[in-house]
């Protein structure tokens, strides 16, 4: 597999700048290609690439913002008739051309918006006409959450959600997401689960800074139908995996008489690379069945010797009365690049319907 930034390839620009021209008769192709590979375009990482191929297209397009948004419509329309990668991730430059040169054009930009998301998501150019326009914004993607289309219908979940993965953060919204609710409202039943996914992603992010508003959501979509549980289930995760009560009372999760015996660590030293490895018993002493959330928590040694926790989903299901069940885990610490290991005393804790257990050491090392 290639690195994601040569997807900007001699070839893409071959045929893009083809297209292009096919639609705008004043795109010199030649020029075009020649001012992309300008100066150094072979050091440059995916997300320079896609900002400096916005940049070079915009020297060949009408600086008038409303025509150069027609000609890129008109483009997008070609590209689809030849079934050039319909949705694939180069041609994100779209999206980034009204966020750099829309901006202070709302009308024109939250049309071009509608048009390009249905072939590349515009989920991270939304963001600064949020943050600009605030309330205008948002009125405008509440009117997306009803249109026909369903990648329309996603960007206006996905883009308003406040702590966008990637993205920048809005702050007003982190503080109180009141203004995007009927958003969330109205993509709750959707008939696609790109989207539904989507609202599930924004309820999760509410939840980190509003635990309050996702349970009082919770507690009213509950029993609506299967789909709007499944955006609860998985809305609610950051809330299952601090152990909030009242999350934990909604799905009936408790933990009282499960029973965990025989927690052993056995490989109390780990060098970096290898596994962890840990096994435990659980056993179900209710006189009747009980659903279980197991979880288990490591609790990171970080750079300044202090501990982080992070916890890890094992299973959710219904333990029988007395069932005596033994699970055994291997947890990774093999060299990635979202993770930094520091050598030294760690922890491991068994997490049983949110209820931390007896918390057990292990070394790390070199």
């Amino acid at each position: 597999m290639g690195l994601i930034k040569d997807i900007y390839s001699v070839s893409f620009y071959e045929k893009f700048s083809q297209a292009v021209a096919e639609v705008h008769p004043s795109f010199n192709k030649q020029k075009f290609i020649e001012a992309i590979y300008e100066d150094d375009f072979a050091q440059k990482e995916w997300k320079e690439r896609m900002k400096h191929t916005t940049v070079v297209l915009h020297q060949f397009m009408p600086q008038n913002f409303p025509e150069a948004v027609f000609v890129i419509d008109k483009i997008i329309e070609n590209l689809k008739k030849n079934k050039f990668t319909e949705g694939n991730l180069a041609f994100i430059f779209f999206a980034d051309y009204i966020e750099m040169y829309g901006l202070d054009d709302f009308k024109t930009s939250a049309k071009a918006f509608v048009s390009i998301t249905q072939f590349i998501s515009c989920e991270f150019a939304v963001r600064p006409f949020i943050l600009k326009y605030k309330e205008q914004m948002i009125d405008e993607m509440v009117k997306w959450s009803l249109h026909e289309n369903h990648h329309v219908r996603r960007l206006a979940s996905e883009g308003s959600r406040p702590r966008l993965p990637w993205a920048m953060a809005i702050p007003f919204l982190k503080k109180d997401p009141s203004s995007i609710l009927p958003i969330l409202e109205n993509l709750k039943n959707d008939p696609s689960e790109y989207v539904r996914r989507s609202v599930a992603n924004n309820l999760n992010d509410i939840a980190k800074d509003n635990p309050q508003i996702v349970l009082e959501i919770a507690s009213r979509w509950k029993g609506h139908t299967k789909e709007t549980d499944a955006i609860i289930k998985h809305g609610s995760r950051t809330l299952l995996k601090q152990g909030h009560p009242e999350i934990l009372s909604h799905y009936g999760l408790e933990s009282t008489n499960i029973e965990l015996s025989n927690f052993e660590i056995k490989t109390p030293t780990v060098k970096i690379g290898d596994y962890l490895q840990f096994h435990f018993q659980l056993n179900n002493k209710n006189e009747e069945p009980k659903t279980v959330r197991l979880e288990y928590a490591v609790h990171y040694k970080k750079a300044k010797g202090h501990l982080a926790k992070k916890v890890f989903k094992i299973s959710e299901k219904i333990y029988q009365p007395n069932q005596l069940t033994k699970i055994e885990r291997n947890q990774s610490f093999k060299l990635i690049t979202t993770r930094v290991f520091h050598t030294g005393n760690h922890q491991l804790s068994i997490i049983i319907n949110g209820t931390e257990s007896e918390v057990l050491e292990f070394e790390l090392i070199d």
